[in-house]
């Protein structure tokens, strides 16, 4: 968090995306919406193994990393993908690319200006 207005920088917002992320239940969830779009509890737990409630806390985390969101038509609650959430953390991987890309580099640079 940032300290001077106790809002989450992109960092701390990352950390939670690849917290949420390093769960196989979570990132299965993920997968499956990446692929069907938004999806019902049910349609989740199908042929899982993992109850609906154990779903329901999993998609509770994934929703408080800012991955999902919850929407409701009538009766039926569905969830559905937040891309945003995936691309703030790729960023930051992008990021963390770019700088080990710049390291190896410099070594490299370093390495080839050694006298033989």
């Amino acid at each position: 968090m940032s300290p001077r207005n106790n809002q989450p920088t992109s960092g701390d917002r990352s950390a939670r995306v690849f917290a949420a992320l390093g769960d196989d239940t979570r990132l299965r969830i993920i997968t499956h919406m990446c692929s069907m779009g938004p999806a019902s509890i049910v349609s989740l737990t199908q042929g899982s193994g993992v109850t609906r409630q154990a779903v329901t806390k999993h998609l509770r985390i994934l929703e408080g990393a800012g991955l999902v969101r919850t929407t409701r038509v009538g009766r039926e609650t569905s969830w559905q993908l937040l891309p945003e959430g995936l691309g703030a953390a790729r960023a930051s991987l992008d990021r963390i690319s770019a700088q080990w890309d710049n390291a190896l580099h410099r070594l490299k640079t370093f390495i080839e200006d050694q006298p033989t």
